[in-house]
Formats: C-alpha cells, sequence, structure tokens
C-alpha cells in the first residue's frame, strides 16, 4: 500500500499548491469581428485558459448591459457568453473607469479630441505645421499603421512585448506629441465646443483634459484589476482589453503586484 498512498499524497499537495498562486491573463483584443480576430478564436483561447473570473472592459452599467444584450457582436461579449454557457460558474466582471463615457462627454472631451486630431490632420495635408510638429504628427500616423499591420495577424502578434512597445510608442505620439501641437499652435484655442452643461470648452484645453485621462482611466482600470485580484485569491482570471491598453495595464499591474500574483501570456 506504501506506492498508492504516495502516489495520493502526492497528487494532493500537487492540487494544493497548484492553487496557491493567482493567475492574471491580460489579453488585449480587437472588440469587432474579422477574419483574423473572432468570437471563436476568442473561445478557444478562454477554453484553453480555463479561467474562474473574466473581466470586461466596461463599467458595472455596461457589465449589467452586456449581459442583458439579445444580439451582442462584439468579440469579447460573445465569446464571454458561449464560455459562459459552457462553464456557467463562471465570474464576470467590469473593471473600466465608472462611467467613463459620459465622463468625458461632461468635462467636454468628447468631442474635443477627435476634432482636434482632424485639425491636425487638415493642418498636415495643407503643409501648415512646422517641421517639429510634422515630425510629431508623422510619429502618430506611422505608429498607427504599424499598429494596423498587427492587427491583421493572430492574436499572439498583438499580444506580446514588441507590439506593447508600439502600443506605448503611439499612445505617447497621440497624448504628449500631438498635446505639443494643440498647446503652441492658435487654432486651438480659437475652436471650441459647447459641453453638456452649456459652458464652452476649447480645443486645445479638451484635448489636455483627454490626453490626462488616458493615465487616469488605464491606473483605474489596473488598480480595480488588482483589487478583483486581492479579493479573489488563487484564481485564474482573464482580463479582455483593447489591445492598445495592454502595455499600460501591465506596467500598472507589475507596479502594484507584491507576489500576490502571477501575470501569464494566453499562449505559453
Amino acid at each position: 500500500m506504501r506506492y498508492p498512498l504516495t502516489f495520493f499524497l502526492l497528487l494532493f499537495i500537487n492540487s494544493y499548491f497548484s492553487q496557491t498562486r493567482t493567475e492574471i491573463y491580460v489579453i488585449g483584443n480587437i472588440h469587432d469581428s474579422v477574419p483574423n480576430y473572432h468570437p471563436k478564436i476568442l473561445f478557444d483561447i478562454l477554453e484553453k485558459i480555463k479561467p474562474d473570473i473574466i473581466l470586461h472592459e466596461v463599467d458595472a452599467n455596461g457589465m449589467k448591459e452586456y449581459e442583458a444584450d439579445k444580439n451582442p457582436r462584439g468579440n469579447e461579449i460573445v465569446a464571454s457568453n458561449q464560455y459562459v454557457q459552457k462553464f456557467p460558474q463562471t465570474l464576470r466582471l467590469p473593471f473600466d473607469f465608472d462611467n467613463r463615457n459620459q465622463y468625458r462627454k461632461d468635462k467636454g472631451m468628447v468631442p474635443t479630441d477627435n476634432l482636434s486630431v482632424k485639425l491636425i490632420d487638415s493642418l498636415y495635408k495643407a503643409k501648415k505645421l512646422s517641421q517639429y510638429e510634422t515630425q510629431q504628427y508623422e510619429v502618430f500616423l506611422n505608429t498607427t499603421k504599424e499598429l494596423m499591420k498587427k492587427a491583421e495577424l493572430s492574436p499572439e502578434n498583438f499580444n506580446n512585448k514588441t507590439t506593447d512597445e508600439i502600443s506605448e510608442k503611439r499612445q505617447n505620439a497621440q497624448y504628449s506629441g500631438l498635446l505639443k501641437i494643440t498647446e503652441k499652435r492658435k487654432e486651438f484655442a480659437a475652436r471650441f465646443v459647447i459641453k453638456p452643461d452649456g459652458d464652452k470648452i476649447t480645443y486645445r484645453n479638451g484635448f489636455k483634459l483627454m490626453s490626462g485621462f488616458w493615465d487616469l482611466r488605464n491606473q483605474t482600470m489596473a488598480q480595480n484589476i488588482y483589487n478583483t485580484a486581492t479579493k479573489y485569491p488563487y484564481k485564474k482570471i482573464v482580463v479582455l482589453t483593447g489591445f492598445l491598453h495592454r502595455y499600460y495595464l501591465l506596467k500598472e499591474l507589475n507596479r502594484l503586484n507584491k507576489g500576490q500574483f502571477v501575470i501569464k501570456e494566453f499562449y505559453d
């Protein structure tokens, strides 16, 4: 009986210690279904990981709308629904900045952010930008094109360190490089939109607010992920986010982590 007893003891020990570390998988997504990335591909990834918790890039109200939608279309919610049907014990939670969309509208970040980029583009095409401004905008354009090419490939190609570095460069180009253009040129102080409260806000101020919100939002999302990992220890947690956010979330989670969890890739 010695060998069977030893076998069962080893099985118990392995089972016990396999549950003593939280695993977090941050999966960067393309939100809409495309030939190279669609719900079946994401479902297969989820089935391979077998997460206990799936975190969605929505707030609490958005999570309710997600779950109540009779005809969902986004990759994340379709794949998540399919996974939960197969594994109904799975917990699904939101992790985004609360009331994100309305907050941006109320502050005037929307639509001044897109209007500012359109104005920069029109100045660029009219060759009215300075050499320095042109260089800043072209970094933004070129890194955007580079990421679009990555997004045409399999998910491993937009979920790795190389693409994370390109994403960080692109977002820095938008929220730091383009900000330098809007801060300097008078066109962005002369144009404005009306906020929901009736007050005016210039393109310049709106874009500046949006630039700051990029940091605030990602830091908040990472903190929410960390809080979930702390509340539900020894679980497998999958974070479904747009792949442009991935670099920031990973950086923040690594900063917050004090040994409570390990961050893994879905393809390891």
